[in-house]
């Protein structure tokens, strides 16, 4: 039996337009059907940011401390920081994340030791603050940030991502399309785009070892 030898296939951003058009019933005429669906795919990409569907983006980032200093830039496409450690000696210790009202009510943010909590201030901007402050400048804060995933800007541009999400996203560009061109049809796009993501979510999540172990506390001892 022949077969092509190749694993290349990767569609364009003007492909995945067009396939979401077919999808709902429709045909790419004008420039703007492209820049209308363009903006529908990067509110899209928003969504799975939001939804936590961009596990392909995480990067991870060292920093070296400054003694005294609290406050590190997180970068404007940072979306989350998922984990962190800081690694004093050639020793990582994990560090706690801690929510903004308990990072609010530490008492003495100033007080100097190895750091073991972090807060994300997810502004604009957005910014990890450590606690307690660094004792030295030496140690080096490594975590894993989420960042946004690359724009669909060029129409001739492709979409990096792995390659199980490509039916993902068609069907979710379809949907957000119907939405505005073909009311007709969004109920039935909506359910397969639902059920892509779930597929899609479901592989994305990280696989660990699993293993149940029994209470013993129903057990009785004669």
């Amino acid at each position: 039996m022949a077969v092509s030898g190749t694993k290349t296939f990767e569609l364009d951003v003007t492909e995945y337009i067009e396939e979401a058009f077919e999808r709902c019933g429709l045909e790419v005429r004008t420039g703007y059907d492209i820049r209308t669906a363009k903006r529908s795919l990067n509110l899209m990409l928003a969504e799975w940011a939001n939804r936590g569907l961009n596990q392909w983006t995480i990067a991870q980032t060292q920093v070296t401390v400054v003694q005294g200093q609290t406050d590190y830039s997180l970068g404007s496409d940072t979306i989350d920081v998922l984990s962190a450690v800081v690694r004093t000696n050639s020793v990582d210790y994990g560090i706690e994340r801690v929510s903004r009202d308990e990072y609010l009510n530490i008492p003495t943010k100033s007080s100097q030791s190895r750091v073991s909590q972090f807060f994300v201030d997810r502004q604009i901007n957005p910014t990890l603050k450590v606690w307690p402050a660094p004792n030295n400048s030496t140690d080096v804060l490594i975590f894993d940030r989420l960042v946004r995933m690359d724009d669909a800007d060029n129409p001739t541009n492709t979409m990096e991502m792995p390659f199980r999400f490509y039916p993902c996203l068609a069907a979710g560009l379809a949907y957000y399309i119907a939405i505005k061109r073909a009311p007709d049809r969004v109920q039935l796009l909506k359910a397969v785009y639902e059920e892509e993501f779930e597929r899609a979510a479901t592989e994305d999540r990280d696989r660990a070892s699993f293993n149940v172990q029994p209470s013993l506390d129903y057990y009785r001892i004669n």
